[in-house]
């Protein structure tokens, strides 16, 4: 490491799960073999995002730039989307982590998103997709006197390929499938993950309208419309749709929905075009060939030393320089086509969200299932909204306004840098980098399995803010831990009171109603959308998901996703170390 760092930082205090991540997915081995340090990845990050600052300054102002980022990459209070993390500074140097690719209803179109799918994948990105725009299955085919084989067809492919194809040679790709809610084929799209033998490499999400939802509510017929010609195909009972998506969801976590009137209803650049899709996990809506990159704050490491409030000065001086982070990497990252870098530069879209929430709540000593939790969720998000607007803005009158800032909501009075400025992302893997729970998820357990994240090898984990709460309180912590270790939740604890225990509620122990306020909390305030996972017990009926469904439509939400407790024979995560209870659906960015 540079002896320049020398001064500004100690080596950084990794979880034996984070070096294990760490080594498995982003250290770089030299020609020697030998493994980069973990100081040395972050230098190797501020380095080049640092270089950005040439455009508009000088070589001093970048060397100043690079060590304000190296600090807070260092202390975990702030890290970028994994791609950053796997090639800043490398010979791929593709540094973003969410796409949306057009799919057009030819077949030269769809094989050249393809193509483009795999580039990004391979480099690192996750893509999504709207196939809304594919002729219906038994279409005619006027050239070939054939017939269409619709869009779930095309989907199966795009999976196929995502299968063979690792995201930055570690993983494999993610993707996000899209049918709106009038196409013809949608009861096919809906029932096109029933017993999971199929798409395993897609969320898929129903594009729902205001329109369709006010239909299921009067109970009326429902039109499906040919996507060419625009006559209507055929007509079927909206609530009969309802109740099919609502079942599949029920069975296997899919469909999710978008809402895509409340995604356009902000829009910022609409004359460029609706919104017609999202990256995989739901958090950035984008317009075709757009890209976004995104970075999240470690909400555990801005509290005060009296565990009593936030610390508003130092999450502002971060907010400052994430911001700045952010736009920087639209400057130097390395783009796989024209289309692409032509619309990402020309909005210039960042994502700034957060990680940690329910760490930073249990040291409040805050239930995550109270009142006071969504309000300050609500005056946290506020105001992080706040500073990284006026960061943006500042950035603005140092560099100028984004290309496309003249066809935005923001022209001609607000002179801003970036087109959006934060976005909830899911963070798997950063937060277990980071040694906090993530994005703003409850805690899934106390004690817990994961599975996926480093091949065929499981991460086990106990939950470090209980142990700390303990010891900070002088509990003996002998039969806590032996309860946790094998059930993962303070459920039967007896040693605690009920007031202890609630400040340490798991996602399951938690009413579905405390899981959406907290995601229309941070929604409220965020300019993309919140990527959030409503986990459910085993018990849980259909007529649960679909008083869900409707109410995140009435709250105004983006997107929904569900997933109820042991609904797939295989899940990401596991509660108890030592049991074989089978939980939640995650996603792993």
């Amino acid at each position: 490491m540079d002896d320049q760092y020398a001064s500004v930082i100690n080596p950084v205090q990794l979880s034996h799960n984070a070096y294990r991540i760490l080594e498995n997915r982003y250290l770089r081995r030299n020609e020697a073999g030998e493994l980069e340090l973990a100081e040395e990845l972050f230098q190797r990050v501020a380095r080049k995002v640092a270089q950005a600052e040439l455009v508009w300054g000088t070589w001093s102002d970048s060397l100043f730039w690079e060590e304000r980022f190296f600090e807070i990459l260092c202390d975990l209070k702030f890290l970028p989307n994994s791609p950053t993390l796997m090639n800043a500074g490398t010979p791929s140097n593709q540094l973003s982590a969410c796409f949306v690719l057009p799919i057009e209803d030819s077949l030269e179109a769809i094989f050249s998103t393809l193509k483009l799918a795999a580039l990004i994948q391979q480099s690192g990105g996750g893509t999504g997709f709207n196939f809304s725009h594919l002729r219906p299955k038994n279409s005619l085919l006027e050239n070939t006197q054939g017939s269409a084989s619709g869009p779930v067809s095309f989907m199966k492919i795009f999976d196929a390929a995502t299968e063979h194809v690792k995201q930055g040679g570690k993983r494999r790709g993610a993707n996000m499938g899209i049918l709106n809610i009038s196409h013809p084929d949608i009861e096919e799209f809906v029932a096109s993950k029933t017993g999971d033998q199929d798409l395993h490499n897609f969320n898929i999400s129903v594009g729902v309208s205001d329109a369709f939802m006010n239909t299921v509510k009067r109970d009326e017929e429902w039109e499906l419309v040919h996507p060419n010609t625009g006559f209507v195909a055929r007509k079927i009972k909206a609530r009969k749709l309802w109740t099919s998506i609502i079942e599949n969801a029920w069975q296997n976590g899919d469909p999710g929905f978008i809402f895509l009137d409340t995604i356009n209803e902000t829009n910022p650049t609409p004359i460029l075009g609706k919104i017609e899709s999202t990256n995989p996990c739901g958090e950035v809506p984008l317009l075709p060939y757009e890209s976004c990159n995104l970075g999240s704050l470690n909400l555990s490491k801005f509290i005060l030393t009296d565990g009593k409030s936030f610390d508003w000065v130092a999450l502002e001086q971060a907010i400052n320089i994430a911001v700045r982070f952010l736009d920087n990497i639209i400057e130097v990252n390395h783009y796989l086509s024209s289309e692409i870098k032509d619309i990402t530069v020309g909005n210039r879209k960042i994502g700034l969200g957060v990680m940690g929430w329910a760490e930073a709540l249990s040291i409040l000593e805050i239930p995550y299932d109270s009142v006071e939790a969504v309000r300050v969720a609500e005056s946290l998000m506020k105001f992080i909204s706040d500073k990284s607007k006026e960061a943006s803005e500042k950035l603005a009158k140092e560099r100028g306004v984004f290309k496309n800032w003249n066809n935005s909501i923001y022209y001609p009075h607000t002179r801003i840098r970036n087109a959006t400025r934060t976005s909830i992302a899911p963070t798997g893997s950063i937060s277990i980098i980071a040694d906090t729970s993530s994005s703003i998820e409850p805690f899934f357990a106390l004690a817990y399995q994961r599975y996926h994240v480093l091949k065929d090898e499981t991460l086990q984990e106990v939950n470090k803010s209980l142990l700390n709460y303990l010891d900070a309180h002088q509990i003996p912590s002998d039969e806590v831990m032996k309860m946790i270790v094998d059930s993962g939740t303070l459920k039967d604890v007896t040693s605690l009171s009920d007031d202890e225990k609630r400040c340490f509620k798991t996602a399951l122990e938690i009413k579905p109603e405390w899981h959406l306020r907290h995601q229309a909390a941070f929604q409220k305030f965020t300019d993309n959308a919140v990527s959030k996972t409503i986990n459910l017990p085993q018990g849980a009926t259909p007529a649960d998901i679909s008083s869900i469904y409707a109410q995140a439509w009435r709250l105004k939400l983006k997107g929904i996703t569900v997933f109820r407790y042991n609904s797939k024979p295989k899940q990401v995560m596991y509660q108890g170390i030592t049991s074989d209870i089978k939980n939640c659906k995650v996603c792993i960015a």
